[in-house]
């Protein structure tokens, strides 16, 4: 999987941005927090999104990382910022059976009316009433 940096005009983006980049979205998905602080310290963009719009706390959700995700809400992450597909990290990790992602989100004010699907439809499909009911409660 290719993933190459959001960036506004039509210059090409550096080979070794490009090489960064991939490393620091593969740590997303690896749930490598380690990893992932130690580039967001040194000046990665903590809503760094690859070219489907899917920021780090999106892929790290996606993934089932609890521990990454929540290093980087630490780190001043947008839980809300939706895909190129309108998806939220919340519904992602919904979507995924996540539960310990999805309530590392909801800890961090993860809005479950964000997105299409929204997470509390996602949590009404999948038939998660333990989740809806925590949904539910932060939804207002």
């Amino acid at each position: 999987m290719s993933d190459t940096p959001e960036q506004a005009g039509a210059e090409p983006v550096d080979p070794k941005i490009q090489e960064l980049a991939g490393r620091v979205f593969d740590a997303a998905r690896a749930g490598d927090a380690a990893t992932l602080v130690t580039y967001v310290d040194a000046g990665v963009p903590v809503d760094l999104t690859n070219e489907k719009g899917d920021t780090l706390v999106m892929l790290a959700a996606y993934h089932g990382h609890p521990t990454a995700v929540a290093a980087l809400v630490e780190r001043g992450a947008d839980v809300d910022r939706l895909n190129d597909r309108g998806q939220s990290p919340l519904a992602g990790a919904l979507f995924k059976g996540e539960d310990d992602v999805v309530r590392v989100l909801v800890a961090a004010g993860a809005d479950p009316d964000a997105g299409h699907p929204t997470p509390v439809d996602t949590a009404r499909m999948f038939g998660r009433e333990d989740l809806l009911e925590l949904l539910e409660s932060r939804s207002d």
